[in-house]
């Protein structure tokens, strides 16, 4: 399994429109974090792309991935779901539909927002596209194989919403949590890699902080936990260097393999 972090920043990213504070202005290319996505590539070469933030383009460009064969959203907030036309560009090449999963409440948010792509009776214009897309809703902690790989969702409050983690193989993923419940750590443990947010230090009505995050982490036991959903408050270094073994910072283009 391979896994590339495309994305590691909030819903503003960062650096953040007007700000000139030390991350924002750094150097260092690690400190440059677009939308939260990723990417999980199976065995056989098949991809699965996780969210389609507004940068999605700029990132699959970057890592040099020029196709999915699924897409799985972990919710409808627009820093998750408004790079979703750029999937025409995928679609385009493809022989059928590219399927996507979610939550049913995920998928019902998805079409009401771009109704041009998911209601049959709005055709493009001539010399226009959209994105060919199939929807398949999910349940939660039912297995449910997905480019060949096993993938379970395990839904995780974020705010009045429930956000779907997953467990993908030995690979965990949760991103905009706030908590992450006993029966979703239990669900995560025995991953070998696991992505988490975590926001500021202080706590956050719809996010872990750091230290909760921290605490998820050793929780579930992964030889190797990266924390992602970083705000511009935190440089990668001094992060990195504050965090205890096993737990880091994620950047954007960090690719995985195990």
């Amino acid at each position: 399994m391979r896994v590339v972090i495309l994305g590691t920043g909030t819903s503003f990213g960062v650096p953040v429109i007007g700000c000139d504070c030390a991350v924002c202005t750094s150097n260092d290319p690690r400190d440059r974090r677009m939308r939260v996505a990723s990417v999980v590539e199976g065995d056989d070469g098949r991809r699965i792309l996780i969210d389609t933030p507004p940068e999605i383009r700029l990132q699959l460009l970057a890592a040099r991935i020029g196709g999915v064969d699924a897409v799985l959203y972990t919710h409808g907030h627009a820093d998750h779901t408004h790079g979703i036309d750029d999937l025409r560009a995928l679609t385009a090449r493809r022989r059928e539909n590219l399927p996507i999963y979610g939550s049913a409440a995920t998928l019902r948010e998805l079409g009401d927002r771009f109704p041009y792509i998911f209601d049959d009776r709005i055709r493009p214009q001539p010399g226009t596209s959209k994105p060919q897309l199939v929807a398949t809703p999910l349940e939660p902690f039912a297995e449910t194989v997905v480019a060949g790989l096993p993938v379970v969702p395990l839904p995780v409050p974020h705010g009045d919403l429930a956000v779907f983690g997953y467990r993908i193989g030995p690979f965990g993923y949760v991103t905009d949590a706030k908590s992450v419940p006993d029966e979703v750590v239990d669900w995560l443990r025995g991953v070998r890699v696991l992505v988490v947010n975590a926001l500021f230090d202080r706590p956050h009505p719809t996010h872990l902080s750091i230290d909760e995050a921290v605490t998820v982490a050793r929780a579930v036991g992964a030889e190797r936990t990266l924390l992602t959903h970083l705000t511009h408050r935190h440089g990668h270094a001094a992060l990195t260097e504050r965090l205890p073994d096993g737990v880091e910072p994620a950047y954007d283009g960090l690719a995985i393999a195990f």
